[in-house]
């Protein structure tokens, strides 16, 4: 039946099936990008087989993951004080310097004639996460059923999903602005002194909001002295 002569009320809940489906098969192509980068990450940007929903889910993941790693990982493979840390800042530390890598890449990509968007950078550098989430999540339940014995298995495993983030992150970027790997090593070399750059500007922004802010708090407190 075509969609025109469904009833009003079916066409609106179609829609919401659809948008459903489409976010769940952009989730599956999560894990056809990580074992074919160079063709999935292609695809995920000019062929727009990702979205922005799946890549914040990916997101999220990752941040869900790392601080389920700090808390609940056996004490004998992570030394982490559990009672001290604060789960909001565990997430900023590793979510601003995603988001300013992120920046400080589409801000350089138009000085290295890059093709990418923001969207698609934000997108590929989120899709590279998935190996970390599957990884490291089984890596929590492990490290409670082997002993520390067998160690050495757990550092491998964690070390390669380290690794292979950072493999496809390099290979998501090459496609993405249609690099060769020659001139994105050059570009990610930039791309990390450029996101120091805007660190160090918001540090010194910040700074001097704060010295601005006081003055004037001080400013206000010796005119109400001096008036009352």
């Amino acid at each position: 039946m075509n969609a025109e002569r469904l009833p009003v009320s079916s066409r609106s809940a179609a829609v919401p099936a659809q948008g459903w489906k489409r976010y769940f098969a952009t989730l599956r192509y999560g894990t056809y990008v990580i074992f074919h980068p160079f063709d999935g990450f292609w695809d995920l940007s000019h062929e727009k087989r990702g979205s922005l929903a799946a890549a914040n889910t990916f997101l999220g993941l990752f941040l869900l993951t790392y601080v389920l790693r700090l808390m609940l990982t056996n004490f004998q493979f992570i030394s982490a004080p559990v009672q001290y840390i604060n789960i909001y800042e565990q997430c900023a530390s590793l979510l601003l310097p995603f988001l300013v890598l992120c920046i400080s890449n589409w801000s350089l990509s138009t000085l290295f004639d890059g093709k990418g968007r923001f969207k698609d950078i934000y997108m590929a550098m989120c899709y590279a996460l998935v190996p970390y989430i599957l990884i490291q999540l089984p890596l929590v339940l492990l490290s409670h059923l082997i002993s520390f014995d067998e160690y050495a298995y757990y550092t491998v495993l964690a070390s390669i999903s380290v690794i292979w983030c950072l493999g496809l992150a390099f290979v998501g970027l090459m496609e993405v602005h249609d690099y060769s790997a020659g001139k994105t090593v050059v570009f990610l070399i930039a791309t990390i002194f450029g996101a120091m750059v805007i660190l160090f500007l918001v540090l010194v922004f910040f700074s001097l909001l704060s010295d601005a802010v006081g003055y004037f708090v001080s400013l206000y407190r010796e005119v109400v002295f001096r008036l009352y």
